[in-house]
């Protein structure tokens, strides 16, 4: 007999383990809470630790707010030579024995932060002719895969224990890929370079504070009946919507919304044209809407 899921809603801000994917920590997390619905809001490579924003039930509608937020990494670059996956994954493709010191690296920081053009690495996720990058480099055809623009707000060096490795923290927007950050930095200061370490410590308004990991969410799965311990881990559906505007309308222009219809909004305060707005109503979400001349009309609701 199938077993019955559960109607669990809200984020959950996994500290990913080392070495497991994000499609199984998902499964991990779901299974934990018996969920009807999980996603996640960013991959985390299986080498990469650290902050996996985790989505169950009507909070996976609010997902892509959570993939356009900033990220923050940690992450360590391993002087010496380059692989074909840019971590330590991969087959080592390139050699140098030079090693940077730390007034040339501080030199070279400014070149990588603004908008810059960063070619993606071959083993990603980006789609090539229908196909992923990764199944073609895999099957020996890696592409080339063009420069696109990504944005890097800061990017610091944390420390260099020794010549053959530096650890840094980076600020960066959507679409950034840290493995192709430390390879192209290797190349500017005429060496090679992969990542060694990696670590997401923020997505958005997820911060490392939120985290915690698969050991505790396990600990509290089993410690009440009906799930109130593990249910008390879970962040509002709203968490990832901090950064639009929100609208209150009462339980009759809530009902109209959940109907499909459109509300007209009346007083002074009343916004004009909003291209997202989180509604609420007696201060729970209804969803997301949008606002043309004066008229607010449902997006996404959530079904509570």
């Amino acid at each position: 007999m199938k077993k019955q899921r559960t109607p669990v809603h809200g984020w959950i801000a996994l500290d990913k383990p080392y070495g497991m994917t994000s499609t199984q920590a998902v499964g991990k997390v779901r299974w934990l809470f018996n969920a009807e619905k999980a996603g996640h809001g960013g991959t985390l490579d299986p080498l990469a630790s650290g902050l996996l924003p985790i989505a169950l039930g009507e909070a996976t509608k609010t997902v892509p707010f959570a993939m356009d937020g900033r990220k923050v990494y940690r992450f360590t670059a391993s002087w010496g030579e380059e692989r074909s996956t840019d971590d330590l994954e991969g087959e080592v493709t390139r050699r140098s024995q030079m090693r940077p010191s730390v007034a040339e690296i501080t030199a070279v920081l400014a070149r990588f932060t603004g908008e810059i053009l960063q070619a993606p690495p071959a083993f990603s996720a980006i789609r090539v002719a229908g196909e992923r990058a990764y199944d073609l480099a895999r099957a020996g055809e890696a592409p080339e895969l063009a420069p696109r623009p990504v944005q890097i707000e800061a990017l610091h060096l944390v420390g260099a224990a020794g010549p053959d490795a530096a650890s840094f923290e980076v600020v960066c927007g959507k679409g950034t890929y840290i493995r192709s950050l430390a390879r192209d930095m290797g190349r500017a200061l005429g060496t090679a370079a992969h990542v060694s370490v990696l670590r997401r410590v923020a997505v958005g308004p997820f911060a490392e504070t939120h985290m915690i990991s698969l050991e505790k969410l396990e600990e509290l799965s089993h410690k009440a009946p009906g799930g109130d311990a593990i249910t008390g881990a879970l962040l509002p559906i709203e968490t990832v919507l901090d950064g639009i505007p929100a609208l209150a309308v009462d339980a009759d222009q809530a009902r109209r919304l959940r109907l499909g219809q459109t509300v007209l909004l009346r007083g002074a305060n009343a916004p004009i044209a909003e291209d997202v707005v989180l509604v609420t109503s007696g201060g729970s979400p209804v969803g997301m809407g949008q606002v043309s001349q004066g008229m607010l009309n449902p997006k996404r609701l959530f079904n509570l």
